[in-house]
C-alpha cells in the first residue's frame, strides 16, 4: 500500500480524536517521521522524498494558565492540618520543586539537616531500596528554608527511623518489597497510594480551590524567579532546557502587572 500525506494526517486527526495527548501525538509524529526517513536512507526501502510525514505539522499544545498557590495560601492549608506526614509533604513541595516521585522517593540519608540541603539522587536496589532514577537521570541539591528542616526534623522524630524513606512507612516498604520478591509488583505502581484523592480532601476542608503536588513545584519555581537568575531556577529545578522553565513554570502574578503598569 503506497502510504500518502493525506494517510499520515489522518493517522494524527485519529489519535486525537481517540483522547490522546498532543504532545504524545506530536511524538507519534516524529518517531514516525524518524522511521519513514531511515526507510528512505540508508535502507533504501522507499524512493527519496517519499516520507508522507516530512511535512506533516505537529500539533499547538494550548498552555494552561500555570496555577499558582500564594504563600498565603499555603500557609492555611498547614493550619487546616495537624498530620506532620502531610504538612512536611506540602512544605517540602513548595520550597525544595521536588517533583512526586523525587519526593517520595527521598530518603533520611538524602538531607543534610546541618546544611538545609536536599539531595534528589538516584537509588540502587537494596534489601531497603528501590531502584529509582530522577527524571533526565540526574540528580540535584536543592537549599530549603529553616522551617522546612523543622517539620522534616518533626517528622523525622515522630516516625523514629523505622523506614529509610521519608515519606513511605516501613508497612508500606514491607509491602511493596514482598510484591517484587513474588513478580507482582510493578514500576509504574505509586509507592504512596491516594495521594491526589487525599490532597483534594485537605484542599477542600481548608476551604480552598484544589491543587497538586506538582502545582506546589510550580509555585516554588515562580518564587525563586522573583529572586534569582533564570539559569539558577533552571538548575534548582532540574530541567535540562531553560525554555521549560520559561514557558510552563513562571506563572504571571498581580505584582508583576502592577510594576508593568507603572512604565
Amino acid at each position: 500500500m503506497d502510504i500518502s500525506p493525506r494517510h499520515a494526517e489522518s493517522f494524527a486527526a485519529a489519535r486525537l480524536a481517540s483522547k490522546a495527548r498532543i504532545p504524545t501525538v506530536n511524538k507519534d509524529i516524529r518517531t514516525l517521521r524518524r522511521v519513514f526517513n531511515l526507510a528512505i536512507e540508508p535502507r533504501g526501502y522507499l524512493p527519496a522524498g517519499r516520507n508522507p510525514f516530512a511535512k506533516l505539522k505537529q500539533r499547538k499544545v494550548s498552555l494552561k494558565p500555570v496555577r499558582y498557590v500564594k504563600p498565603k495560601e499555603l500557609l492555611t492549608l498547614l493550619n487546616s492540618t495537624t498530620d506532620t506526614w502531610w504538612r512536611t509533604l506540602m512544605l517540602l513541595a513548595y520550597t525544595s520543586a521536588g517533583r512526586r516521585d523525587e519526593l517520595l522517593n527521598l530518603t533520611w540519608v538524602d538531607i543534610d539537616f546541618d546544611k538545609r540541603e536536599i539531595r534528589f539522587s538516584p537509588k540502587e536496589a537494596s534489601e531497603l531500596l528501590l531502584a529509582w532514577e530522577p527524571k533526565d537521570h540526574e540528580g540535584r541539591i536543592v537549599p530549603v528554608p529553616p522551617q522546612t528542616v523543622q517539620l522534616l526534623e518533626g517528622l523525622r522524630a515522630e516516625v523514629g527511623g523505622r523506614s529509610p524513606y521519608v515519606f513511605v512507612s516501613r508497612e508500606r516498604l514491607a509491602h511493596i518489597m514482598s510484591r517484587l520478591k513474588k513478580g507482582t509488583w510493578k514500576p509504574n505502581l505509586d509507592i504512596v497510594n491516594n495521594i491526589m484523592r487525599d490532597l483534594k480532601a485537605i484542599c477542600q476542608s481548608a476551604g480552598m480551590e484544589s491543587f497538586t503536588l506538582h502545582d506546589l513545584r510550580r509555585s516554588c519555581i515562580t518564587n525563586w524567579a522573583q529572586v534569582l537568575p533564570i539559569h539558577v531556577v533552571q538548575k534548582l529545578a532540574g530541567h535540562s532546557d531553560i525554555k521549560t522553565t520559561q514557558r510552563y513554570y513562571l506563572a504571571v502574578q498581580e505584582g508583576d502587572l502592577e510594576k508593568a503598569r507603572q512604565f
